[in-house]
């Protein structure tokens, strides 16, 4: 798989209005798109910082993996996402090619317009995450 940039990385938090201003007031970030992935039953918000985006990941139900994660672990860093260039559904073969859990077998619709799917954590050093493209 050809990975291009970090594209996002994910923090699960309870409530965007809540984290807002920590990111914008004190780290001097902007938000620039908040959006509700219904299928993933989850509100995002991104923020940019350089290259890189920042999601912010609020449950929008009580049985969402983000509300999970959270009540698991607390909030904080939920995943890192890749930028792949030779396309998710291929990076999806490789991994598995290389005995990788999928969480996802085929690409998806995920914010921002992206086609996305996940690699489990459980194969890949406890670290959920994210292939990408637009």
């Amino acid at each position: 798989m050809k990975i291009s940039h970090i594209e996002h990385l994910g923090i699960a938090v309870k409530s965007i209005e809540e984290a807002l201003p920590y990111y914008e007031k004190v780290l001097g970030l902007t938000c620039y798109n908040i959006e509700t992935v219904e299928d993933q039953k989850v509100k995002t918000a991104f923020l940019k910082c350089g290259d890189t985006k920042i999601e912010l990941l609020e449950p929008t139900s009580p049985d969402s993996t983000s509300a999970g994660f959270i009540e698991k672990r607390g909030m904080g860093i939920h995943h890192l996402a890749f930028a792949i260039e030779d396309g998710v559904a291929n990076a999806l073969a490789e991994a598995e090619g290389a005995g990788i859990r999928l969480i996802d077998k085929a690409p998806r619709k995920g914010a921002e317009n992206l086609q996305i799917a996940f690699l489990h954590p459980k194969s890949t050093m406890g670290v959920l995450t994210e292939l990408c493209e637009k």
